[in-house]
């Protein structure tokens, strides 16, 4: 895969060939944008176009009969500049052996200290056997503070011959010193077609799969395809309506779930992920309230049972639980006891009025 092939982010690409075909890039780029849309598998495109091994002076210049290359657009020319996909230096950055193309991410929910100071030691050295050393710090916003202390002394003195590219879905948990001095570029969530293409384009290749299933898939990621590739979106939303199960039985009797119950959150990235989920319920439940379309749902494959919830549940309760669900959801981060929130949420579940 090149560039050019990315789907979805066709301004983001746009923007990095531009600065190639100008060259004009800059030693630092932060990626920003929803988690599964395509940042880091453009930021690993950008490795390779910028290590690429073709003989881009044997590629004609000629397009649609324009011969000077101060002529071309920047697109047409940013395209010939594009990763070739067969050189070693391509097929060695996608298998993350290139020398000279160093990823980083967190481990255990944090980017420590020891991997900046690594990352530094590594691009101080010229590069190897590519033209740029490329640095790709996933997940960057959990950079842990001594660890983006040490960063930014990178960003302010970065080496030559290198490219720096902070990827993160929540930028601005960054500090400012570090976004101040990174080229910020836009990624947006997808369309439900472009979705279907790359959740389509990976699923056959190792399994068969329904356009009903593609269809459901495509509005279950809600624009991040990725998600859909690197989890089971259709076991998530069982595992979620199980626990919804648990709570709506619990409330029901009069009890509390945090002690009789064997399934339960396991850590805090089960709870996010709950709570995510049980945003989706409301929005969808909200949607059929305000409208009537069950086209409009999210959980299109489940209209039926959307419908007879929608009938048993007020608006206004609608608003309030979604108002103490995301309230309660914001001091996720301060490591919130799963008992204690657990019996909470219950109670907040029994506004619902009906069982699931």
């Amino acid at each position: 895969m090149a560039l050019k092939n990315i789907i979805g982010q066709k301004k983001a690409i746009n923007i990095l060939l531009g600065t190639m075909g100008r060259n004009r890039m800059p030693s630092a780029y932060l990626f920003a944008g929803e988690s599964g849309i395509g940042k880091k598998l453009t930021a690993i495109n950008l490795a390779k176009t910028l290590n690429c091994q073709k003989d881009r002076n044997a590629l004609s210049v000629m397009r649609d009969g324009i011969k000077d290359k101060n002529s071309l657009r920047i697109t047409d020319y940013g395209l010939r500049m594009d990763a070739c996909d067969e050189c070693p230096s391509c097929k060695k950055i996608d298998s993350g052996i290139h020398p000279d193309f160093i990823m980083a991410a967190p481990e255990k929910g944090e980017i420590r200290v020891d991997e900046i100071r690594a990352i530094e030691e590594a691009i101080s050295l010229a590069p190897y056997e590519g033209k740029r050393k490329v640095v790709i710090v996933d997940d960057a916003e959990t950079m842990n503070p001594s660890a983006a202390n040490a960063f930014l002394k990178t960003l302010e003195e970065p080496p030559p011959q290198s490219i720096i590219i902070l990827i993160s879905a929540s930028p601005d948990r960054l500090p400012e010193t570090i976004r101040s001095r990174c080229s910020r570029i836009n990624f947006s969530p997808l369309t439900p077609e472009q979705c279907k293409e790359v959740i389509g384009a990976i699923d056959n290749q190792e399994r068969e799969i329904t356009d009903s299933q593609l269809s459901t898939l495509s509005r279950l990621s809600m624009g991040r395809p990725g998600l859909a590739i690197s989890s089971d979106l259709m076991e998530e939303r069982d595992w979620f309506f199980n626990l919804l199960g648990e709570m709506s039985a619990s409330s029901a009797s009069g009890g509390l779930g945090g002690g009789k119950n064997k399934e339960t959150w396991a850590d805090k990235e089960e709870m996010e992920l709950w709570f995510n989920k049980a945003f989706m319920l409301l929005r969808d439940i909200a949607v059929l309230k305000i409208t009537g379309k069950s086209d409009m749902l999210i959980n299109i494959d489940l209209k039926d049972r959307f419908v007879e919830m929608s009938k048993a549940i007020e608006m206004k309760d609608i608003i309030n639980i979604y108002g103490r669900l995301s309230f309660l959801k914001g001091y996720l981060g301060f490591n919130l006891n799963k008992a204690i929130t657990w019996n909470y949420v219950t109670i907040i579940i029994k506004g619902l009025g009906f069982r699931f």
